[in-house]
This record gives C-alpha cells, structure tokens and sequence, in this order.
C-alpha cells in the first residue's frame, strides 16, 4: 500500500493505493493525490489501446477523468506551430504525440496529467520543462530525460512508470457509499476489424481516416460516460464529456472542434498583442476572440485592452469557408447516437465521417441523416464505457 496525498478533496486525508505482487508501477518522483491517480490509470490505459489498435506511439493529456485531447504520432506542421505558439517542428516521435495531444484544447490541458505509450526522450522532457503539468505516466525514460524532468515543478512533478504488458483479467471492484460493486472488467480492445460495417452510401475512407476514427472511438472508451468525440488528422480537436444529454455532448465538442480549426485562421494567427503577454494568457484571449459575439461589454473591454491594434472579427461567412477545407473530420460516439439532431449538428462543422455503436431503434434515421449529407456511418456493435 501507498499512501497518496489526499482524497479526492484535501480534507479527505486518508488515501491510499493497492498494488498487486509483483507491482506493475513505480512512482518515481514526487507524491501523487487521488485524482491523480484516477487521470493517469485511466490516461494510461488509453494510450495503451491507441498504441495496440494503430501501430503507432500515441499520447493524452487529461483532466478530471476525462481527455483534453489525444493522438497518435505524426509531424507537426507550420500553421499547428503557428497557432499553438510553438519554437519548433522538430519532436520525437513520443513527443510530437503529446504536443498534439496537448494542443487538441490548450485551454483544458493546463496543469493536465499526460500518458504516452513510449519511453519518455530528452525531445519530450524538454517540451514539459516549460508547460504546466503535474503528472506523467510512461513506460520508461530515458536517463537525461528523467533528470530533465525531476526538476520540474521544484522537484515536485509526479513521475510515474508502469509495465507495459500489465494487463489485469477478470473481476473489477469498487466501494461507493459503503456498497461494493462489481462487474467483468471491459477488457474488450477496439481494433481496426471493428469498423468494417459501414452501413451508410458513402463507404469510402482511407487508411489514414481509419486510424483518426479509431482515436475519436478509443479517446471516448476513456472519458466519461455519454459523450462524443471529433477528431481530426489522428488527433482529438473537441470532447463533449459526460453531458446528460447526447445532443449537448454533440454541440460541445463540434463548437470546440470548430474553435480548433479556427485557431488556424490567418485573423488568429496575425492577432497583435501587446508585449509581454504570456502564452496561457494568448490562449485565454484567443478563446475569448474566437467567442466575441457573446462576451459582455465588461469582458470585450478587458480583451481588447491586450492588444496594440483592435482586431478584426471573424464573420459568420469567414467561419463557414474557413472550416469547409478541412477533410475527413471524423465524430466519435460511445453508445448509439440517438436523433437525427446530432447529425445535423455534425454537419454544421464539416464533419465527413461518424463511427458509433448502432443497432437502436431509431438507428434507420441516422442512416439516412448521414445519407443526406453524404458521410461515411461505421457501427462497431460496441457501447464502450469503461465504468
């Protein structure tokens, strides 16, 4: 047993984990709370997956249970060093995995726990000096990187290192209220061979926007329960997380996903601050930007007193002709979608192809909603909740 910092809550002062004999993980440096366990066994699991159903290192950067972003490895280009205010274009493969992974909402990984499948590398290491983060979990580091990185946060960044083929069987336990509860644990993987059933007209997608639904199908199994995912270019650009309600998990990750694309816009990227303003701050006023038409009077007024020339906003038509040259951007839902609505929704925000579980009754509407618009439909058969 080993004792955590606290609960979920500071002033729940006895906590604790359980390791099996022999112990898949190591905590490395600095001292972990509860939620910081909860974000790295289940951030950990997800890069995991990624890795087996790709082929490919792959990232995520969490908060509160649930992913701010994920992705697999691939090179970063101009306008992503651009608009996520990058020095460079030269990362690892590990590397490249979590910056894209990180810049999938820059707002919601400040001060995240990141995972990737791979051993950690000086090109990563290097990266984190400078983020705000608190935790990672690997399977390993390199020897510079790990010095690298227990100096981080005055030696306080948590570094934890797990096996890699650990892979638990059987019954999973938890105690809730006094009550136990128990179930099989979801040891069921997602692969490739889980979306050959495409049932809509439009049955073409490549290889490539295979692996993007795999990681928009894979991030959802890891994030709370009844959300949807898009993901773009292998990587994850919005999460709508555990709303009661599909069509607000639909509008939330299609309006972040929206933002992400936007961020790319050359009005965004020519955006002229005042000197001295700090990146997370840039992020901040670049969220505010692109949500202009709805600040209050008092909120456009303090935006615009960070910038040395009043901007110019993005209009609604700009928006529209800017999103539309994306392709192959994908939406990802955990459980069968259930109203044409969504897919109305989806459509708004170029969204080209959708993988769900399928099989409800109402599932013939949403064949002929994506029919409509001229999207690819997989069904996996699979509800992929993890709790």
């Amino acid at each position: 047993m080993i004792s955590l910092r606290y609960g979920a809550n500071p002033h729940q002062t006895e906590a604790s984990i359980e390791l099996p004999d022999p112990s898949p993980l190591k905590i490395l440096n600095g001292a972990p709370g509860f939620i910081n366990m909860l974000d790295a066994l289940t951030s950990w699991q997800l890069v995991r997956e990624l890795k087996e159903a790709t082929g490919k290192v792959s990232a995520a950067s969490y908060k509160h249970v649930s992913p701010a972003g994920a992705a697999i490895a691939k090179p970063i280009d101009e306008a992503f060093k651009e608009s996520q205010f990058l020095k460079t274009t030269d990362f690892s493969e590990v590397a490249s995995a979590y910056v894209r992974a990180r810049g999938g909402d820059r707002l919601c990984s400040f001060g995240d726990t990141l995972a990737v499948s791979d051993v950690v590398d000086v090109s990563l290491a290097q990266f984190l000096k400078t983020e705000v983060s608190d935790l990672i979990i690997a399977p390993g580091y390199k020897p510079e990187a790990l010095e690298i990185l227990k100096g981080k946060k005055k030696g306080g960044f948590v570094l934890l290192e797990i096996d890699y083929d650990f892979m638990p069987e059987g019954i999973e336990s938890r105690e809730l209220f006094g009550i136990g509860l128990n179930q099989t644990r979801n040891s069921r993987l997602i692969s490739k061979a889980d979306l050959q059933n495409v049932v809509s007209e439009n049955k073409t997608i490549c290889e490539e926007t295979i692996e993007t639904l795999l990681v928009a199908a894979i991030s959802l199994k890891y994030t709370q329960s009844n959300s949807i995912s898009v993901a773009y270019d292998g990587q994850i650009v919005g999460i709508g997380a555990g709303q009661q309600s599909r069509i607000h998990c639909t509008r939330l990750a299609c309006d972040k996903a929206d933002k992400w694309f936007l961020q790319r816009h050359p009005k965004v990227r020519g955006l002229d601050f005042k000197d001295g303003i700090k990146k997370v701050d840039k992020t901040n006023l670049i969220d505010q930007y692109l949500l202009w038409d709805s600040l209050s009077s008092r909120e456009e007024e303090m935006m615009l007193q960070n910038f040395n020339t009043k901007p110019e906003p993005i209009s609604r038509e700009e928006r529209i002709e800017w999103n539309r040259q994306y392709r192959d951007i994908c939406l990802g839902s955990d459980a069968f979608i259930p109203f044409r609505d969504n897919i109305d929704r989806a459509s708004r925000s170029n969204i080209q192809h959708t993988v769900e579980t399928g099989g409800s009754l109402r599932t013939p509407y949403i064949v002929e909603a994506c029919n409509e618009y001229d999207m690819t439909l997989t069904h996996t058969g699979i509800r992929s909740f993890l709790h």
